[in-house]
């Protein structure tokens, strides 16, 4: 089973966050066996899956999957020696990560320290 066409969008809107403020970028695999997802690769060799099944409420399937990715993203970012922060909370540096979630039917992150209001919208993170 290959990824569907909407999970594959939900992963470049994330990809192209990560691209934005990210030093580790992951090698995309699709897996041979029927895992429903795909496989990030870090430098160092090691995989991790990121899927999210089909939901029909608006914007959730898009934070499911960067929140998978953000996991990715933290090892990955830890196994190269680099801080494992991303994306970079712009109120709080070096401090935490911001947080995928949905609001009002759009997929956004946010500070988790702060008042629940978007930091970016997913997939709109500038570049640092």
């Amino acid at each position: 089973m290959t990824a569907d066409d909407e999970f594959l969008r939900a992963l470049e809107t994330v990809l192209r966050d990560l691209r934005a403020q990210s030093a580790v970028q992951p090698d995309v695999r699709e897996p041979e066996d029927d895992y429903p997802g795909v496989i990030l690769y870090a430098p160092d060799g090691s995989g991790q899956g990121v899927y999210a099944w089909p939901d029909e409420r608006r914007g959730v399937r898009l934070a499911e999957v960067a929140d998978r990715a953000q996991e990715w993203a933290v090892e990955a970012l830890w196994g190269e020696g680099e801080p494992a922060v991303w994306p970079h909370c712009p109120a709080h540096p070096d401090s935490h990560p911001l947080g995928a979630t949905v609001v009002d039917g759009v997929a956004v992150w946010v500070c988790p320290r702060g008042d629940g209001r978007p930091v970016s919208v997913i997939g709109e993170l500038p570049t640092v």
